[in-house]
């Protein structure tokens, strides 16, 4: 997966894009918004240039613009109303887009000009819930089938770690906690997927929590110095592809062993290998989440 995908089908168009496979040919006869290449057998194709220029049509005809007046604009138009219309705040419903073109042309400004808008009248949880959890759901589909290489994905993603961290900082600065329980955050062994992980140290800390946030790949044993310091400890931890499946019920024993047992620790953990996870067979000291919001609901 080291070279981005340069040729879709209109299908790939419809689920990359939101628009129906049916518009998309509506828009390309009546108004000529799109002109597909051909193969060799004249089968109809897409390059890159045409995704982003349909993303840009999207968030404009979403945003007011009638396609009969888009169509009249050039690509270059096109991506300067959209640039404008981020930059006055008009974003709607339609940021992931802003978000996704912000990705694929590895365009830092127009990832900053679309957060800065939208956290004009939303708070960082909306952003967050309603945005970025959509967006990285997105790239991981845009990865698997090649749309982008990884370079892509650790460029968005970077961006949306730090706009975490800028805003757990804020918080942790104002608060003043008095006793001595904590929630301890980590991923286990060759597990690096923290964004997740790191949104949950983020609401702790908004609900005045004590969060030790340890991040990626932290063995079992390294988790047993932070016991003298606490009182109660609930661990929590991000399964998404680690431990393996085969691996999940002695990972569960040995935590349960060195770090819960004969404690009022407990250990919560999300994440998609909580698919492969007997709820029923674990004990009460472990929990099993399905998602970021049901678990900080238990708190």
């Amino acid at each position: 997966m080291n070279n981005i995908k340069t040729i879709f089908s209109i299908k790939d168009l419809e689920h990359l894009t939101g628009i129906k496979a049916h518009t998309i040919r509506i828009w390309e006869k009546r108004y000529q918004l799109l002109e597909p290449e051909r193969t060799e057998t004249n089968i109809r194709y897409y390059n890159l240039s045409h995704l982003k220029k349909l993303l840009n049509i999207s968030f404009l005809n979403n945003n007011g613009h009638k396609i009969s007046k888009i169509a009249s604009l050039s690509t270059e138009d096109i991506h300067h109303q959209v640039r404008e219309l981020v930059g006055k705040g008009h974003l709607q419903n339609h940021a992931i887009n802003t978000f996704k073109l912000a990705m694929l042309d590895f365009d830092q400004e127009l990832f900053y000009e679309t957060y800065n808008a939208l956290i004009k009248t939303k708070s960082f949880s909306e952003v967050f819930y309603e945005l970025f959890l959509p967006l990285l759901s997105e790239i991981g589909t845009l990865w698997q089938t090649d749309t982008i290489t990884p370079a892509h994905e650790h460029f968005i993603s970077s961006l949306i770690r730090q706009k975490i961290l800028i805003n757990t900082e804020l918080l942790q600065s104002q608060n003043k906690i008095e006793h001595k329980n904590a929630f301890v955050l980590f991923l286990p062994d060759n597990e690096i997927h923290e964004i997740g992980l790191m949104f949950v140290n983020y609401e702790l800390v908004a609900k005045g929590h004590r969060a030790i946030f340890l991040g990626s790949s932290v063995p079992i044993t390294s988790l047993t110095d932070v016991l003298p310091y606490f009182k109660e400890i609930t661990f929590i931890s991000y399964f998404t592809i680690k431990p393996e499946k085969e691996e999940l019920s002695n990972y569960f024993a040995e935590f349960e062993s060195n770090l819960l047992k004969g404690t009022s620790n407990n250990l919560w953990v999300l994440g998609q290998m909580t698919q492969h996870i007997d709820s029923q067979s674990l004990p009460k000291s472990i929990t099993t989440f399905k998602t970021i919001d049901s678990l900080i609901a238990a708190i």
